[in-house]
């Protein structure tokens, strides 16, 4: 189902965590805005591959990109990491339309991931810790034949600390729920550190939604991250800044994110959210969600709207329902 929402409230929610590095960089003098670029520069590493489309024309252009956002839930990052990853989001930003729109991708659905077909039928997940972002991008590239620009990498686990450094974040629960000695109650607000935070966003088996319940609490944890740092006060704290930067992995470089940062915040002026909705089934022992033609092709199109760009048939290495 998909789900629109305006707001002013959250803004720069189209790069979640990675635009608070840079926010108001220009007003702060050259030391300032050097740190912020040093902090940047430690997030970025390649994807390793010629991209689909010639993304600096794109943001030269001002014309709608998209960023494959990825969540893990480990330790500090490191540039060697390379476990499955919890998480996956594509996020389109469109300035001339001032609209964004985000799609959630079930971690467990199933594909056959190219380069590793042998393994298949594969959870989406898997993509990441076999042939890291790279495999990750023409999965999902090859899944809804959309075109993907760049990608972050968040570590969830790391968000723990970057909430407590901003004094916690308020939250209003879905649902109510007991997980790792926290008591949640739905529909009333709450002030939480970021222990209690990451419990919120982590909890999945009591959840009626499963894992798209999941997603929907880290969507919620981190716009409310956004929405308490983004305050002059807390960007100019460093301590933030380099805990920040420590819990993100990026192909955008510090002049794209700047183009962003300075061309693109209008887009925030309409979101829209949707997920792709699948089957769940057994299969060689694996549980996973299967989705039909015609759901993929709801969100490709969903996803080819946001870029402005013509229709186009889903793509082909999604597992058929009729497995």
């Amino acid at each position: 189902m998909q789900h629109g929402k305006k707001t002013h409230k959250v803004r720069n929610t189209i790069l979640i965590v990675i635009l608070l590095l840079l926010i108001g960089t220009g007003a702060y003098g050259m030391t300032r805005y050097q740190s912020i670029k040093s902090s940047v520069n430690n997030s970025f590493k390649s994807a390793g591959m010629t991209k689909e489309r010639d993304v600096s024309s794109q943001l030269s252009a001002k014309k709608p990109i998209s960023i494959l956002l990825l969540g893990t839930d480990t330790g500090a990052l490191g540039r060697s990491y390379k476990g499955r990853t919890d998480s996956m989001m594509i996020i389109t930003v469109n300035p001339s339309d001032n609209k964004t729109t985000m799609t959630s991708i079930p971690r467990d659905t199933a594909v056959s991931i190219p380069g590793f077909t042998d393994a298949a039928p594969s959870k989406i997940n898997a993509a990441y810790a076999w042939g890291q972002a790279k495999t990750t991008i023409i999965t999902v590239q090859d899944m809804l034949n959309v075109p993907i620009d760049f990608y972050a990498l968040i570590n969830m686990g790391g968000m723990e600390k970057v909430i407590d450094k901003i004094g916690g974040v308020d939250v209003t629960p879905t649902l109510s729920f007991t997980y790792e000695g926290y008591t949640f109650k739905k529909g009333v607000k709450t002030h939480m550190d970021g222990s209690k935070a990451l419990a919120y966003s982590r909890m999945r088996y009591d959840d009626p939604q499963g894992d798209y319940g999941r997603q929907t609490r880290q969507r919620a944890v981190l716009t409310a991250l956004v929405k308490q740092s983004g305050s002059v006060s807390t960007l100019l704290n460093q301590d933030f800044i380099s805990s920040l930067s420590k819990q993100v992995q990026t192909d955008l470089s510090f002049d794209d994110l700047t183009s962003l940062v300075k061309n693109y915040r209008s887009a925030t002026g309409s979101i829209q959210q949707t997920h792709l909705q699948g089957t769940g089934k057994m299969i060689n022992g694996q549980s996973l969600e299967v989705m039909n033609k015609t759901e993929l092709q709801r969100v490709t199109n969903f996803v080819r709207d946001g870029l402005a760009l013509s229709h186009k048939d889903t793509g082909k290495i999604a597992l058929p329902s009729a497995f």
